[in-house]
């Protein structure tokens, strides 16, 4: 049909504006913030509070994500499913092994963060004793305790999509890890031990100048190499690095400087339960036994058990 020329004019105009408007509207689309779960295990709070210690920066990605359930900051606890579960804490009762499957099934990733959820924490110490003896020398009344004989870290059991190592986490290797999640990224955080940025702080190497013993060449950087900063050894407070030569490190560090058990009892902090940090505690323990006297040392306190007697993780 011949429209006059005004109408056709008035027909291509409309066109023309609803395919701008549409090309608009799908370019400004406002899409959902990724949903976030904070949640606690056996752990001290100490890696939440990192998070709520970021307050400008969180103020700065309040647009970006939503923080649905964090118990830390807020009563407001919304029920799954959610796009990021950020797991704080190891697992050391049945409920807790109950309660990481379900948030596993209700979350589309999960990140494991602290020493606690990805190496069991400094309550992995127990997983070098007798559980029993534990319960019986510290409670009243033992048989209310209801607790695993060892603490484990999330990995062993459920899929962890990204561990971020730390005694507290680095805060902004948090705030990198969780923009990457709700930006569909890889986080970029370093693979670097602490002696490179030991080096690049400037600090003087306390083993060479002073003798003390350090454990950097095997630890994961992330803390800015802060005890040799101010004359202490590492302590390896984010645990051990990519590929950590535990042998050399004792053979050059600490054999020539601490008796075999004060080595192996180094080694037994933060991240005790890690594979490569408990395998060589075990060895100089047991070097010890060999070459020294019996000592008055707690042996349920401190005396590594077997290979045998130890979680295999």
């Amino acid at each position: 049909m011949n429209l006059p020329t005004p109408h056709r004019t008035l027909i291509l105009a409309y066109r023309s504006y609803t395919l701008t408007t549409n090309i608009y509207n799908q370019r400004t689309m406002i899409k959902p913030r990724p949903r976030i779960a904070v949640v606690k295990f056996a752990s001290c709070d100490g890696c939440q509070l990192t998070l709520l210690d970021c307050e400008d920066e969180l103020l700065a990605i309040a647009d970006r994500v939503e923080f649905a359930h964090f118990a830390e900051a807020s009563s407001d606890l919304q029920e799954g499913p959610y796009d990021i579960a950020i797991v704080e804490g190891s697992i050391c009762t049945e409920e807790d092994s109950h309660r990481i499957r379900q948030l596993r099934t209700n979350s589309r990733h999960l990140i494991t963060i602290g020493a606690c959820a990805t190496a069991g924490g400094i309550q992995a110490l127990r997983n070098f004793g007798l559980h029993e003896e534990f319960k019986r020398t510290v409670y009243a009344q033992p048989s209310f305790i209801n607790s695993l004989a060892e603490s484990t870290p999330i990995a062993l059991h459920v899929q962890v999509d990204f561990e971020l190592r730390g005694c507290p986490v680095d805060k902004r290797q948090l705030l990198e890890v969780i923009l990457a999640f709700a930006s569909g990224r890889r986080p970029k955080t370093s693979s670097e031990s602490v002696c490179q940025p030991c080096k690049r702080r400037g600090n003087v190497c306390v083993v060479v100048t002073q003798k003390i013993p350090c454990l950097g060449p095997v630890t994961q950087a992330g803390c800015g190499a802060i005890c040799p900063a101010f004359d202490r050894g590492c302590y390896a407070c984010f645990g051990p690095s990519t590929s950590p030569n535990m042998s050399s490190l004792s053979k050059s560090i600490l054999e020539p400087n601490l008796a075999p058990a004060q080595a192996s009892l180094l080694l037994q902090s933060f991240h005790a339960a890690s594979p490569p940090f408990r395998d060589e505690s075990i060895r100089l323990w047991q070097l010890s036994k060999k070459n020294q006297p019996p000592t008055n040392l707690n042996a349920t306190l401190e005396t590594p058990r077997n290979d045998e007697q130890t979680h295999n993780s």
